[in-house]
């Protein structure tokens, strides 16, 4: 899947960018590198990488605003890579358009794993309504869901919840994401329906609630569905 991808690394330390190449040209990826803000952008306008990995304490500008100026025109997969591991870093980076957060330091089996899933999202995939996670299924079109071909009866916002996560499948979402796309804007400070909620469909769809496998919590940040 990596063979010819081209990655474009944004980090000021020699030593990570350095570590990072050696990494993925080991797994077959194209590496690109710059480590300034103004120089990404650049970077990323003329190479078009398949995914840019973006540190966010850049010399020159920060890279939240880095990632700004991406979203005005570009989709591309941007996985955050940084020092910084406060909950409001990671959701302000997720909320601008990350579509991953990795706190330094990090294993490269992680990376390797949140770069597949960030470009799986990324490929155009075919129209699917039926999804399979073990012995649940999801029908979209027909709004059905099953265990072992039994229909588990789930509430309006329970489906809506469900149907988000399905529809972002392995990419994190924020609390205010979830809220505002489930509930609308007015709610985006209710965090406690999130919790309520994704409890309540827990207990219908996960072997063990208590230790989910489906429906994971990035703590402080938001949920995942696993992929």
């Amino acid at each position: 899947m990596s063979v010819g991808l081209q990655i474009l690394i944004v980090d000021d330390e020699i030593q990570i960018r350095r570590f990072l190449r050696i990494s993925l040209e080991a797994n077959g990826y194209h590496v690109h590198e710059t480590d300034n803000g103004r120089d990404a952008l650049v970077k990323a306008a003329q190479l078009r990488p398949d995914l840019i990995i973006l540190d966010l304490g850049l010399p020159d500008m920060d890279g939240l605003e880095v990632l700004t100026h991406l979203r005005e025109w570009t989709k591309t997969p941007v996985i955050i890579l940084s020092v910084r591991d406060a909950d409001r870093d990671k959701i302000a980076a997720l909320d601008a358009g990350a579509d991953d957060y990795l706190t330094k330091p990090f294993s490269t089996e992680e990376l390797m794993a949140r770069m597949r899933v960030a470009q799986r999202h990324a490929q155009p995939a075919p129209e699917k309504s039926v999804f399979t996670y073990g012995d649940i299924q999801i029908d979209l079109t027909r709004r059905l869901v099953t265990r072992k071909g039994t229909p588990i009866k789930l509430t309006p916002t329970e489906y809506a919840l469900l149907r988000l996560l399905i529809q972002h499948e392995g990419k994190v979402l924020t609390h205010r994401q979830i809220l505002k796309a489930v509930w609308g804007p007015d709610y985006v400070d209710e965090t406690h329906y999130l919790r309520v909620y994704f409890a309540q469909l827990r207990q219908k769809i996960e072997d063990n609630p208590a230790l989910p496998q489906l429906i994971l919590t990035e703590p402080g940040v938001g949920y995942r569905l696993n992929s």
